[in-house]
């Protein structure tokens, strides 16, 4: 090999590629970190409103579950933030980039449970125990559908596999192809 940086298909190199797809994760996380932060506010008022304590148990716990799965949301969909900052300058950007996007994946799936949940407390209590159970079930499936299986069906339709990319390699080397 001749000392040149491998570059992508798009004409890049490995870090400027690991720099747009940085880029491309935050305005995600910026969408979904709205809804998380409304998500979370409405819980936290809810503990405080009269018909609070109206709730039986399994809405209390339902409700204790909500709060913490967007705290867990809302903390997972932040990390990446705070993962850049605290590595800002260290060589690590295309580590951040993977790290961030796992946590950007969890996060999402913990969302789903939130909205799952809070979907299931409201119907349960305006409606009923079998109404709030059937909500929730179908939030879940509408999340599950639209954020896991409709990208999947996508990239098989489209014929794609992830992009082959130049990773770094065992010492010696300096990188290699997946």
């Amino acid at each position: 090999m001749s000392g040149e940086i491998p570059r992508t298909a798009r004409n890049e190199t490995p870090l400027e590629r690991a720099d747009r797809n940085f880029a491309e994760l935050l305005q995600e996380l910026r969408v979904t970190q709205t809804g998380v932060q409304i998500l979370f506010a409405f819980l936290l008022t809810l503990a405080f409103t009269p018909r609070f304590t109206s709730l039986d148990s399994y809405q209390r716990g339902t409700y204790v579950v909500t709060l913490l799965l967007s705290v867990v949301a809302a903390a997972l969909l932040t990390a990446p933030a705070a993962l850049h900052r605290t590595l800002f300058q260290q060589g690590a950007k295309i580590r951040i980039v993977a790290v961030s996007s796992r946590l950007a994946k969890i996060g999402l799936a913990v969302l789903a449970l939130a909205l799952t949940s809070s979907v299931s407390l409201v119907v349960d209590v305006v409606h009923g125990r079998p109404e709030g159970l059937a909500a929730g079930a179908f939030t879940l499936l509408v999340c599950a559908g639209l954020w896991g299986l409709l990208p999947r069906l996508v990239r098989h339709r489209l014929g794609a596999r992830p992009p082959e990319r130049p990773v770094p390699a065992r010492p010696g080397r300096r990188f290699r192809r997946r």
